[in-house]
């Protein structure tokens, strides 16, 4: 008897176990490599012990803090586009590309204007006020002229917004000399990463990571259709009011941090879908992996290609994400 050849399906837990130890070997790997030289025994002294040395100081205070602020940043930014995605069904939803990086950047750029003595908390909170900002003037403009939400009109939409408050808040730092700050803070990237940022911003990520996993069920029959999610009793309007809020906070947060970065809530959510499929209960998680996964292997590279100088990490995801965006374009948006 001919035995017949059966791939046998992997479980989410399987999955997300492999996704979780390549994560952590990349993390790993990412503070050994530098312009400094790192053995693995000094990450581990640094992580689980109180021995001091210079090797020891750079991965507490440099390294450790910096790649703690990419996993935070690529999960948010990561699990904002999937949310984006599903809430508009829109495949080119993504928090870089419809305004909310942008809205948060010129929010940024008026408050070390006007207030340049406001502390992070404050900056924090300005970049949250910025994406609120930016979402609304993008879904409003996509809203003219008729009810409909097509994924063309809000990539358009979200175009000119960005460019237009990219183009403000340059206006505003020329115009009240503190284009070196805001550079500072917009160039995206994680150089000055300290744990009294992360103190600050990790929390706010965590809950909205948090409540994304709470209602990812919510989000996948609403994904599907709104039709649907009533007929199921869904407080449909309630549920995108919550995850509208939660995007801004991780879109904001991560401005906050990084400043500009588009295209890993593009990416991502298109990769893990090829993964584990259409259910966000599997594709939230794994999207906060992957996300972080992915900005701690781009921020390595920043670090190493040119080291001791450094390359822009927003460079180089750009310099991955266009070609995604130009493909999923190519396919009508069903590229994966």
């Amino acid at each position: 008897m001919e035995l017949e050849n059966k791939k046998l399906p992997i479980p989410f837990i399987g999955k997300i176990s492999i996704a979780l130890f390549v994560f952590l070997f990349v993390f790993i790997f990412s503070l050994i490599l530098g312009a400094a030289h790192i053995s693995i025994k000094d990450v581990w002294l640094a992580i689980f012990s109180h021995t001091n040395s210079e090797s020891i100081t750079i991965l507490r205070e440099l390294r450790i803090p910096r790649e703690v602020g990419a996993i935070s940043v690529g999960a948010a930014l990561a699990v904002s586009g999937a949310i984006m995605q599903g809430i508009t069904k829109n495949p080119l939803a993504d928090p870089g590309l419809l305004g909310l990086t942008a809205g948060g950047n010129f929010a940024l750029a008026i408050a070390l204007a006007f207030i340049p003595s406001l502390n992070y908390f404050g900056i924090m909170i300005t970049c949250f006020i910025g994406a609120a900002l930016g979402t609304l003037l993008v879904f409003g403009i996509s809203f003219i002229k008729g009810n409909s939400l097509s994924p063309l009109k809000l990539v358009l939409a979200g175009a000119a917004i960005s460019t237009f408050l990219t183009a403000a808040a340059e206006g505003i730092g020329l115009f009240f000399k503190v284009s070196k700050n805001i550079s500072m803070w917009t160039s995206g990237g994680l150089i000055g990463t300290n744990w009294s940022q992360l103190q600050l911003i990790v929390p706010f990520i965590f809950v909205g990571l948090l409540v994304s996993i709470v209602l990812s069920k919510q989000l996948s029959i609403l994904s599907l259709s709104e039709e649907i999610a009533i007929g199921l009793g869904q407080q449909i309007k309630y549920i995108k009011v919550i995850l509208f809020i939660v995007i801004t906070i991780l879109a904001g947060a991560s401005v906050a941090l990084v400043g500009n970065m588009a295209f890993i809530g593009l990416m991502i959510p298109h990769i893990v879908r090829i993964i584990v499929g259409t259910d966000y209960r599997q594709i939230i998680p794994m999207s906060a992996i992957f996300g972080a996964t992915f900005m701690v292997i781009a921020d390595t590279l920043g670090r190493t290609l040119y080291a001791p100088l450094e390359t822009s990490v927003a460079a180089i995801v750009t310099m991955l994400g266009l070609p995604f965006f130009l493909f999923i374009v190519n396919k009508g948006g069903k590229g994966f």
